[in-house]
């Protein structure tokens, strides 16, 4: 998966504000007062408390030290959405980590696992574009996006399959040049025998059996896991029957996805093609 952003505004800014502003407040601190004891400045307190900003969980954890508060604030980040990540992404993380094995399918964005820096910074700067996320976010995401990678130098490293839609190597992200270079990258995975790397064309229609990313994960005892997402949630997967289904339509993808050599060819020629303009 990529790292996908929910959107981190919203009533749940307003609320972690709330609790903020009420929890200073019954201390008898002034915005500037906890701002001196946290080391920041007070108009970032008063964008906090107004919910036009949402903290990172390092600043959070300091909250709950200044304030005693156990871990108060930090579930209310979390509640909030404050990491900016999809629900349930978390919990997939730590089983990607430990997984043996991952079936990995794409849509509409190259996956998380094969991103260059500057493609993941170029994707991850747009929701700062718009108003959508934070810088801090931003940054947050893409480093956690490069953490994930170290993965692939696991040993012994994962069995990685990807099948990845036609549409997300015709999707320029961050220009042409960085467009360029994350294909180069892609062709050099593709390449190495520990990675299968398919591609699925668009003349594939509706026999494509998925509308939406997913991964089958592999763990050590054997057991499959899955994640899934829609368009504002992301869920590990744990109902047998539901993991019947989603490895036989992943075996079905396969099928109507290209080749390793004719993908990687695939790859190649996109790239070309915009080399040439």
């Amino acid at each position: 998966m990529s790292e996908r952003e929910s959107d981190p505004q919203g009533d749940s800014a307003i609320e972690f504000g709330t609790l903020l502003r009420t929890s200073r407040v019954q201390r008898g601190w002034t915005q500037e007062h906890l701002a001196h004891l946290l080391g920041c400045s007070a108009a970032y307190i008063s964008a906090l408390e107004n919910g036009r900003k949402k903290p990172s969980q390092p600043f959070v954890t300091r909250l709950d030290r200044v304030f005693e508060s156990g871990e108060q604030f930090l579930r209310e980040w979390g509640k909030s959405g404050g990491h900016a990540l999809f629900e349930g992404f978390d919990e997939y993380l730590r089983s990607e980590a430990r997984a043996v094995s991952l079936r990995i399918f794409e849509v509409n964005i190259l996956p998380g696992l094969f991103q260059t820096r500057e493609y993941a910074t170029a994707y991850q700067n747009a929701p700062v574009i718009r108003g959508a996320a934070t810088r801090q976010q931003a940054d947050d995401r893409t480093e956690r996006l490069l953490r994930r990678q170290l993965v692939l130098a696991r040993d012994p490293a994962p069995v990685i399959t990807a099948v990845i839609d036609e549409s997300a190597l015709r999707r320029v992200i961050g220009g042409r040049d960085v467009m360029i270079a994350q294909l180069e990258h892609l062709e050099t995975l593709a390449a190495q025998p520990r990675y299968l790397v398919q591609i699925c064309p668009a003349s594939a229609g509706e026999n494509r059996p998925f509308g939406h990313p997913i991964t089958l994960l592999t763990m050590p005892n054997r057991a499959t896991l899955g994640y899934g997402e829609t368009e504002r949630r992301g869920f590990l997967e744990r109902d047998p029957a539901t993991l019947a289904a989603w490895t036989s339509e992943y075996d079905h993808l396969q099928a109507e996805a290209l080749p390793r050599a004719p993908s990687l060819e695939f790859i190649r020629d996109v790239r070309k093609g915009l080399e040439h303009g």
